[in-house]
């Protein structure tokens, strides 16, 4: 049997985790905090962009009050937070408003998506890009494996910052060094982490074709002083 996500991400007893990136992010959002509930903890779900309002499948708490959500939390189920709507979207607290649910909640763990990445694969930040809350104890880089070996243009979100980044025309092709340029750049995967926060790197979509080229990835990001853990994370690997 596989090690569950939060076992391979050394989660301790109380954390604000923040996902940022793209491949996957809401997968691992929920994947986690259901991992988390099902051991008899209080979990807070939540997001500092938009999600899609289908993917909101949790019990919900429309209100961002500290006072609302404790009420609202339950042991072994877990609670997304929600702060209003927009057409065919759910909107979620600020990154202010997330650090106070951390700060003034029972919750023992905050997991936040905090970039939208519009279901690419790879993704370098607009300016306004990641809203990540401050008090983060980890921040999760998501990415997919599967933009490598294809054009960028296809596979990423905002493709003219990657392209800036790796000094690639957004027409080549992906490449392990490419993503590795992406996800350890200042202004990519790294940009905006708080400096006490640890950093891990989740590579998803990893099918048996695609173990070799995970496996050369995670090798080159696991030498990096900030990444803390590179886990990779087949589709079973996110139920």
């Amino acid at each position: 049997m596989s090690r569950s996500l939060r076992s391979r991400l050394d989660l301790g007893e109380r954390e604000l985790v923040a996902i940022v990136g793209a491949g996957g992010k809401s997968t691992v959002l929920f994947t986690l905090g259901r991992e988390i509930a099902a051991d008899g903890r209080t979990v807070i779900l939540t997001t500092t962009t938009k999600m899609a309002q289908d993917q909101v499948t949790a019990p919900a708490c429309w209100s961002v009050d500290p006072g609302d959500v404790d009420r609202a939390l339950n042991p072994g189920e877990p609670l997304f937070v929600a702060a209003g709507t927009v057409p065919g979207k759910v909107t979620g607290p600020t990154a202010e408003e997330v650090d106070r649910l951390y700060a003034e909640t029972a919750a023992d763990f905050v997991i936040v998506e905090a970039d939208g990445a519009r279901s690419m694969s790879v993704k370098a930040p607009a300016d306004h890009e990641p809203v990540i809350p401050s008090q983060s104890t980890l921040v999760v880089i998501v990415i997919g494996i599967d933009a490598i070996g294809r054009p960028l243009r296809e596979v990423a979100h905002r493709p003219e910052r990657i392209a800036a980044i790796t000094g690639q025309s957004a027409d080549a092709m992906v490449t392990v060094d490419n993503v590795a340029t992406i996800l350890l750049h200042p202004e990519g995967g790294l940009k905006q982490i708080p400096d006490t926060a640890r950093v891990a790197i989740a590579i998803t979509k990893v099918t048996p074709e695609k173990v070799q080229t995970a496996t050369d990835l995670q090798s080159t990001l696991a030498t990096h002083p900030r990444i803390a853990t590179v886990l990779t994370l087949q589709d079973t690997d996110l139920a």
